[in-house]
């Protein structure tokens, strides 16, 4: 009687146990196979099919997505990382300590693009990434996360410039536009792919397209200068360089940017900020900072990023690019039949708070509209994508509240799942930790940045063919390495005691009185020397013979110094030794100006902010540049 009342228990309920299980596992999400050997796993979902057409794998994994993973797609926000390349939540430190780290990223908010301000080496970033696409794969459906960056490859302190000594290291776009070489940049370009691929970077959040017809904007030096053709030029050899005529696998998206072109700024005020002015363009040359993006959408440019500038009266409204309907579907999406992704600048929707301070969201022009109201908005212009924010849940009422259609959300999300496929990222995203480390600034990379560092000088003055130097002079120098010089010549103490003197001089700029710690580290202001500083350099130059070098990340204005140097050479993001090999002959300098050299500062005053060469009787005119061999 007890063994037939144990069986009679125990049956039934080993029969329940399993079903229960059986109901269970039926209705838990399974694990995305994406990764793994697809042709060992059975029955599998379109999505997770390579040999399928990407349409219908797109179509097939939206068909799953539920309003919330849809909504995280369309945002992308910076994070923070480990030095060790781990996830353990730890305080941030340093100027990003801000920013949110990446696992309550992907696994609450179902954001699936990030982007990445400061890095540890080449082997912490390449685990960390791993890491990251670790806790993506666990997610419901899998979608694996997409990784951009800023420009890591410029020498350069700029604040855009996220430099990092591993990866080689190459002038600014300026630079690659003073040399004036397609192919030249084009290679740069497949270097750079490279070194971003090896450590997970499919995303590059550049190149710029904008103009530098405003001498006195910040963000010239990411500029390809302030001739259209010239920039047109390179755009297209750059975006090649990253994506190849097809994007696929092997290579990195190019996020082109400013859309519909951020150099027209007034008075040269950067609309990061509150206190810009808009742009403006007296000149009526609008059109004309559209022709290097109809470059960057010859090359097939993934993507557009439009600025924060409002258009001032050029558009039904004086609204923003990114809030702006007749710049982002009139002219990108319906004259120019764009299809690709358009993401918007960081910061458009919600306000940034920096220790005391409050960083103003970028809503020019819609500053009075709340927060879902400037998601809507985005969204009605014809965006896909929210830039640095992190607020899907507004996304995700305006639907709920009839306000916005999920048929619309879908338009976008199509985008940004078909980028993903196109780069593979389904089939496989993870990286090869130790490969990373052999790619990521390998001898012949590093090499090829060193050399055009050195082709990019621009040498303005030559006076009595004082350059190249010759044998193992007596040189003073200043803002130079002396422990690098005395490998070129004789480094003494004194002007008086020099031969010859070198000295590095940077473009100046005035920083803005304001609390934004951001916003006085933008290069403002005028380009002229003054004070105390002006006269010591004048008063060494009349010292002792000398040869100035100045770094133009905007056009300075040095009519004094250019009569009483010896010899001025320009750079555009170059090391001490590439200076003085240079100098002394060692390379020979090849580059043009990409701009104007001003004579003064009120001839700058007095230029159009949208109209290029406009400079009267300029110091150095637009394609000036001496070789030794003149």
């Amino acid at each position: 009687m007890n063994g037939l009342r144990k069986k009679n228990w125990f049956v039934p309920r080993v029969f329940a146990l399993l079903l229960i299980l059986t109901l269970a596992s039926a209705h838990r999400p399974k694990p995305a196979p994406a990764y793994r050997d697809l042709n060992k796993n059975g029955k599998m979902d379109v999505y997770e099919d390579p040999s399928k057409p990407i349409a219908q794998r797109v179509d097939d994994l939206l068909s799953q997505m539920t309003l919330d993973e849809k909504a995280g797609m369309m945002f992308i926000n910076g994070v923070r990382l480990n030095d060790d390349g781990s996830l353990e939540e730890r305080p941030g430190t340093g100027m990003f300590a801000f920013a949110p780290t990446a696992p309550p990223m992907i696994r609450d908010k179902k954001i699936t693009h990030l982007n990445i301000w400061a890095a540890p080496g080449t082997k912490a970033l390449a685990t960390w990434y791993n890491n990251i696409q670790k806790v993506a794969e666990e997610t419901r459906l899998g979608i694996p996360v997409t990784l951009a960056s800023d420009p890591r490859h410029y020498f350069s302190n700029n604040i855009f410039a996220m430099a990092a000594n591993s990866f080689s290291q190459w002038p600014e776009q300026l630079g690659f536009a003073a040399i004036g070489d397609e192919k030249l940049m084009r290679q740069f370009g497949d270097i750079a792919r490279q070194e971003y691929l090896a450590v997970g970077i499919r995303e590059a959040l550049h190149p710029m397209a904008d103009l530098a017809t405003e001498p006195r904007w910040p963000r010239i030096s990411g500029t390809f200068g302030e001739d259209a053709n010239l920039s047109a030029k390179m755009i297209k050899a750059y975006v090649l360089g990253f994506q190849g005529a097809t994007l696929d696998k092997n290579g990195v998206a190019c996020m082109t940017k400013h859309f519909s072109g951020g150099g027209p700024q007034k008075e040269g005020l950067d609309p990061h900020f509150e206190f810009q002015k808009g742009q403006i363009y007296p000149g009526k040359h609008f059109n004309y900072h559209l022709i290097p993006f109809e470059a960057a959408f010859a090359a097939k440019t993934a993507a557009i990023m439009p600025y924060y500038g409002v258009p001032v009266d050029q558009t039904s409204e004086n609204v923003a690019f990114g809030f702006n309907k007749d710049i982002i579907t009139k002219l990108l999406r319906e004259k120019y039949k764009y299809d690709g992704v358009v993401c918007t600048d960081w910061g458009l929707i919600t306000d940034a708070k920096m220790g005391n301070t409050v960083w103003p969201a970028r809503a020019w022009g819609v500053e009075n509209l709340s927060e879902k109201e400037r998601v809507q908005k985005v969204i009605d212009a014809g965006v896909d994508q929210f830039g640095g924010e992190s607020v899907p849940n507004l996304v995700v009422d305006l639907v709920k509240e009839g306000k916005l259609t999920e048929k619309r959300i879908d338009v976008s999300v199509k985008r940004l799942l078909r980028q993903k496929f196109e780069l593979g990222l389904f089939d496989n995203p993870y990286i090869d930790v130790d490969k990373a480390t052999q790619i990521v600034g390998k001898e012949e990379f590093r090499k090829a940045g060193e050399a055009t560092q050195r082709r990019a000088f621009t040498l303005l003055k030559n006076e009595g063919k004082t350059l190249p130097l010759t044998g193992k002079k007596k040189i003073y120098v200043q803002n130079i390495d002396k422990a690098v010089a005395a490998q070129y010549g004789e480094v003494v103490d004194t002007p008086e005691a020099a031969e010859i003197a070198i000295i590095r001089l940077k473009t100046p700029w005035v920083p803005v009185e304001t609390e934004n710690f951001m916003a006085k580290m933008f290069h403002h202001g005028d380009l002229d020397f003054k004070g105390k500083e002006k006269e010591d350099i004048l008063a060494l130059l009349d010292k002792v013979p000398t040869v100035v070098d100045i770094y133009l990340d905007r056009p300075a204005v040095i009519p004094e110094i250019s009569a009483k140097a010896k010899a001025l050479v320009a750079n555009y993001g170059a090391s001490d030794a590439a200076l003085l090999d240079v100098v002394f002959g060692k390379a020979k300098p090849e580059g043009k100006l990409p701009f104007e050299l001003p004579s003064s500062m009120e001839v700058v005053r007095n230029q159009k902010e949208d109209v290029p060469h406009d400079s009267k009787d300029p110091l150095y005119t637009f394609g000036f540049g001496l070789s030794y061999s003149k």
